[in-house]
């Protein structure tokens, strides 16, 4: 069969519009809590869990779609995803009591949202040998572009309609956009799919990184997950309260979620900046400088009061956040086999999810405790310097093999 050198590209195109619209769907509950909480009465730390179930219930979702896709492919699982999303997004919209949302928000649109990155980003990794950080990273540029065009749109229709109406348009355009996307992310032949070595100090051919299971034994698994999980830990809780931090400091509901999107389109750059980076200079050297960003941006909003301030540190956090996100995935791809990249990647961000669960709630404790952010911040920062210094273990990754015979770049 002849080998089209250029469909990964299609595939990069097709994932960044699926991570676009889930994702923006998925995270539009900052910009819903307020109204919400003035609708329904309930309180912000219910409403909170039910984005930290959601990361939870993606986090373990994410490591049976990924070993689902190794198996199957990655469009019988995006699909049912979409229908899943869509699904829970209808009934959380109706919902009525708390525990309702709650299940509807942290079950069903959660255990959906493990559903893309692990398939997507394997797909992807296996279509290029050169220039696969920037690659990478554009699938990802979707996520960077959800929250300049989801948050303010899901804050337009909320003003106008309610959060209801707001939430249940948003699932129908969401599915109708992913599921032709869905059909599009093929996996490579095995003649376009680029060979890469295990890391060095590992044994392929041992019984322990023999099995796709087997290699989740590994110390090279366990330094990844453990920077991914201490990564999302610092920068979940910050970017799930900033819209209401905002709104305590003054600014309108409307800007309060354009600040939202300021770091969306920050992540957008940080993500291009960071994958060609990457390419040119390494993958760990650039996902340490980024998470020592990332520390010092969060720590910083305990000084912010003013909406220009929010800006620009907006710029600064979302090109830090955005940038290093996508490197765990060409990490994954420098140590393990192109026929284990669903299972690595599903266990990993099944642990990131976890670490992201944290900050929501704990967010919305520390606030309905204390009655401000300021600690949230602070213990924010803490974890992400111990990110930082976690990806200094990543051990150098072996050479790879020769070229192979087709490599799109």
């Amino acid at each position: 069969m002849r080998v089209n050198r250029h469909y990964g590209w299609v595939v990069v195109a097709a994932g960044a519009l699926i991570t676009c619209v889930a994702m923006g769907a998925m995270f539009a509950l900052p910009v819903y809590l307020q109204p919400i909480a003035a609708d329904t009465g309930w309180s912000r730390a219910g409403i909170s869990a039910s984005m930290t179930a959601g990361f939870v219930t993606m986090g373990v979702a994410g490591f049976g779609w990924g070993t689902l896709s190794d198996r199957i492919g990655a469009i019988p699982v995006l699909i049912v995803a979409s229908v899943l999303l869509c699904s829970g997004l209808v009934i959380a919209s109706q919902a009525t009591s708390l525990g309702v949302f709650q299940f509807a928000y942290g079950g069903l649109v959660g255990a959906s949202g493990g559903a893309f990155f692990p398939p997507i980003m394997a797909v992807t990794v296996g279509w290029f040998d050169k220039h696969r950080s920037l690659a990478v990273s554009l699938v990802t540029v979707g996520v960077g572009v959800a929250p300049m065009v989801a948050t303010p749109f899901a804050s337009y229709l909320t003003e106008l309609h309610g959060w209801r109406t707001a939430m249940l348009s948003i699932s129908i355009g969401a599915l109708v956009l992913m599921l032709p996307a869905s059909l599009l992310v093929r996996r490579a032949p095995a003649s376009a799919a680029p060979e890469t070595g295990e890391t060095a100090g590992a044994e392929p051919s041992s019984s322990s990184t023999g099995t796709r299971f087997g290699v989740l034994r590994t110390p090279q698994f366990a330094v990844l997950a453990g920077t991914f999980f201490l990564c999302c830990a610092a920068h979940s809780g910050p970017i799930f309260h900033t819209v209401s931090y905002a709104v305590i400091c003054g600014a309108t509901p409307l800007a309060a979620a354009s600040i939202y999107s300021v770091e969306g389109v920050a992540g957008l750059f940080g993500r291009l900046l960071f994958g060609v980076a990457a390419d040119r200079l390494g993958v760990r050297l650039v996902l340490v400088a980024g998470l020592l960003l990332q520390a010092v941006g969060i720590y910083t909003y305990v000084h912010v009061r003013e909406l220009t301030d929010f800006y620009m540190l907006a710029m600064a956090l979302g090109m830090a956040y955005g940038g290093v996100m996508p490197l765990y995935a060409v990490l994954a791809r420098d140590y393990f086999g192109p026929h284990v990249m669903g299972t690595v990647l599903g266990a990993a961000t099944m642990t990131s999810c976890i670490g992201m669960a944290f900050g929501p709630v704990g967010g919305g404790w520390l606030y309905d405790t204390y009655g401000s952010y300021h600690w949230l911040y602070i213990a924010s920062a803490a974890v992400g310097l111990a990110a930082a210094a976690m990806a200094l273990a990543f051990p150098p990754a072996a050479g790879r093999e020769a070229p192979p015979a087709v490599s799109p770049a």
